[in-house]
């Protein structure tokens, strides 16, 4: 009897600790957070319990939804209706953001389950951000937790030493010196998918409607694989397509709300299998290489570095060595190739609906190459191509959010964010904002980027589509030097237009993608 009581009164006393632990993160800590930020002015939508705002976040997105309208080409028109693509799509994808600096200014909080965030689309503020390079600044744990399976604690999730011990391992071997030799790489795979859309087009009668979003993936899967793996989009298809599937089922994923990945549902259990079979594929890859390699690459140096894992002066401890190899290689598969790849999509969209800026840039490739082939000093010399890209990133930017977790109080002018707080400054936002770039922020216009990024916008710091500060993405030289050799190949051998079969609507998954896929009608020139 007597032992009895002993297991009752402890079995009472865990669940009494648990209550309290679960009452202070879940109720007290967020209205504690919330306050700092009040007696500071700042507002925001009133959450609720658990749930942060989340059922207002969709009341606001239903109430809208029914006002929205999906553009599609003019069937009858030889030529595609510029006007018909709109690029507003923040405001429907993101409008409860868009109502909430209406109601409450232009830094507000919210919650989404019981993640507080700090909304910051004041450009000095903004600025203070990005200036900042302690690292009491670090990426939100939910990056690592919800969507743990995509990147766990890779460089694009972690924080502080961990984060920091990656970054020494992996930037150096994106740096443009190392980028410029991955050229000629880039150039062949282009050239192979340049052979096969002219066998389709030959094949169809001259003209051909192709989906370019998913030839574009793949190609720049194969680039990324070569040039940072040593092995072929061939050998990691399957790696690549299961991730591209995890990817979509993370994107469904509620953050915020307490336990929710840990539910065995339908969901979740692909996510749970897909993560497993990822792991094992890419140990498996990183086995092959490691036994056959003769020389230093990307991978290697993320082996190299694994070694040091798991003690405890170790910087990054807390990670097995596989996990560390895992985790690391998943975050460069995923922002070194899907990231890419969209933004290629869109501006070949872009150029199709806007025929006179593909005549520039094809005319601008053809002078600068002169018959030849691109090499890296010939990208230099690609200012119309540099512009368009750049007005691509700034109407669609593969990211949506520049987030930062205050892992300490730190101090922004006459802002102190508390410890705990989420920053989060929405990029879209920022990047079509009229009071930054001028009336036509909304439209695409590459002119404003004649004279760099510095003439393009009163504030350069609104412009952010590889992030900002010590964060800022470590692969924007590769990613910049692969857009440019791919498109210039593809409009030297292509003319395009948009497909009659295209519906213009982004959509978020986890990067901004079209909801339906690029489709283009493409002929050879």
């Amino acid at each position: 009897m007597e032992m009895l009581n002993v297991v009752i009164g402890v079995l009472v006393g865990g669940f009494v600790l648990l209550f309290l632990y679960l009452y202070n993160s879940f109720v007290l800590e967020p209205i504690r957070l919330r306050s700092k930020l009040q007696k500071q002015g700042i507002g925001g939508p009133l959450p609720s319990f658990l749930l942060g705002n989340i059922s207002e976040m969709k009341k606001i997105k239903l109430e809208l939804s029914s006002k929205r309208t999906t553009t599609t080409c003019n069937t009858n028109d030889k030529l595609y209706d510029v006007v018909s693509i709109g690029h507003h799509w923040p405001s429907t994808i993101f409008p409860h953001l868009i109502q909430w600096r209406v109601d409450h200014g232009p830094i507000f909080s919210y919650a989404v389950g019981n993640i507080q965030f700090l909304c910051i689309t004041d450009i000095e503020l903004v600025k203070e951000v990005s200036l900042c390079t302690s690292l009491s600044l670090g990426k939100p744990s939910y990056l690592s937790k919800n969507h743990g399976p995509l990147f766990g604690q890779g460089i694009i999730s972690s924080s502080g030493q961990i984060w920091a011990h990656q970054k020494k391992i992996i930037a150096p071997e994106l740096y443009i010196d190392k980028v410029k030799g991955m050229v000629e790489l880039m150039v062949n795979s282009t050239n192979s998918l340049i052979r096969s859309w002219e066998k389709k087009i030959e094949d169809e009668g001259g003209v051909s409607d192709i989906k370019v979003d998913d030839d574009l993936r793949s190609l720049s899967a194969d680039i990324i694989s070569k040039a940072c793996f040593g092995s072929s989009y061939s050998q990691g298809e399957q790696i690549f397509s299961k991730l591209r599937t995890l990817q979509k089922l993370m994107s469904k994923r509620t953050i915020g709300i307490p336990g929710i990945r840990f539910i065995p549902t339908m969901n979740n259990i692909h996510v749970w299998r897909l993560e497993k079979q990822i792991n094992a594929m890419i140990l498996e890859v990183v086995k092959q290489r490691t036994e056959a390699a003769d020389e230093k690459d990307l991978l290697q140096m993320i082996v190299e570095g694994a070694k040091a894992c798991g003690g405890i002066d170790s910087p990054s401890v807390g990670l097995t060595h596989d996990k560390f190899i895992v985790d690391n290689c998943k975050s460069i598969y995923f922002a070194g190739h899907e990231t890419t790849a969209t933004t290629a999509s869109w501006a070949l969209l872009l150029l199709a609906a806007y025929p006179a800026w593909q005549t520039r840039v094809r005319a601008e490739v053809e002078e600068v190459w002169k018959n030849g082939s691109p090499h890296a000093n010939m990208l230099r010399s690609m200012k119309v191509l540099t512009m368009v890209i750049q007005e691509t990133l700034r109407l669609y930017p593969p990211g949506v959010y520049v987030v930062r977790n205050a892992l300490q109080d730190v101090q922004f002018k006459d802002i102190l964010v508390p410890k705990g707080i989420n920053i989060q400054i929405p990029i879209s936002m920022m990047q079509q904002d009229t009071n930054l770039w001028g009336p036509d922020a909304q439209q695409f216009n590459p002119g404003r980027f004649e004279h760099g990024i510095l003439g393009a916008s009163k504030f350069p710091q609104a412009y952010m589509p590889f992030g900002i500060g010590t964060r800022i993405c470590i692969g924007q030289h590769m990613a910049m030097t692969e857009l440019k050799v791919v498109l210039s190949l593809i409009l030297s051998k292509f003319c395009f237009s948009v497909s009659p079969a295209y519906r213009h609507s982004a959509a978020f998954r986890l990067v901004i993608e079209s909801e339906h896929g690029v489709n283009l009608q493409v002929r050879r020139i």
